[in-house]
């Protein structure tokens, strides 16, 4: 299923031939189906570009093909900003013994989940004054071999501790385009997450996942293997300990 190495093909071959750009259209069509069709990954605009050319109607193309697979059993879908053949959701339960066997995530894992994808950046020791309690060592990692969660880079605070945030994976899993389609407090109420009455002050934050760095974060510079290997053994807290004392 590769894509030949000639494309892309210049449109003014085609216009000297006769053939109209209503034919390039239906041509580059083609062509972004078969890469959606044969790619193991979501694909971006830039994909597209590399084998059409800058000056082909991606956006238009990609619009027609997603209503075309609208009544079909495989759909075109958005994620993150990416694109990617889905199957139908209506037609999921068919496919149900292809599917992996589901791994459930604890409690405390879907609280820290939802802790890092309306605060990040956000520390283990913020998550933990969030939540009240303190976090298992095992639920982070379980929660980056998900891939749904990453190391961003690290606190300009004592001890450095590292900043978590989600992924495209984890848009990816729950069907977003954004990290703003979260819920806000409205719908989380409607939905019936909150009963009684709560603090006037208490609010929901507006997520971001934006990939740059925020003022108070500095990149990680060593091994991830080395930060990951901090947050289990604790040696950020003991720098933060020895930090206070002095």
């Amino acid at each position: 299923m590769a894509v030949s190495s000639s494309l892309p093909v210049d449109e003014t071959d085609f216009e000297s031939e006769g053939v109209t750009r209503d034919a390039v259209f239906l041509r580059d069509k083609r062509i972004v189906e078969a890469l959606l069709f044969a790619s193991e990954r979501p694909l971006g605009e830039d994909d597209f570009r590399f084998h059409l050319g800058k000056e082909a109607q991606v956006d238009a193309i990609l619009a027609e093909l997603a209503a075309d697979f609208a009544p079909r059993g495989v759909n075109l879908k958005n994620v993150a900003g990416k694109w990617a053949l889905r199957t139908a959701e209506d037609l999921g339960y068919l496919l149900i013994r292809e599917k992996h066997e589901p791994r459930k995530l604890s409690r405390a894992a879907m609280e820290t989940l939802a802790i890092v994808a309306y605060h990040q950046p956000v520390t283990r020791a913020e998550i933990e004054d969030i939540r009240g309690v303190a976090t298992a060592k095992g639920t982070l990692d379980v929660l980056l071999e998900t891939g749904w969660v990453r190391l961003r880079g690290r606190r300009k605070a004592p001890g450095r501790p590292v900043t978590y945030g989600t992924t495209e994976d984890f848009l990816d899993q729950f069907g977003l385009q954004a990290i703003n389609e979260l819920p806000g407090l409205s719908e989380l109420k409607g939905a019936g997450f909150f009963d009684g009455r709560l603090p006037a002050d208490f609010n929901v934050p507006e997520p971001s996942d934006s990939a740059e760095l925020h003022a108070d974060e500095d990149p990680l510079e060593e091994d991830l293997f080395v930060a990951l290997a901090e947050e289990r053994s604790g040696v950020t807290e003991e720098r933060l300990e020895v930090a206070n004392d002095e």
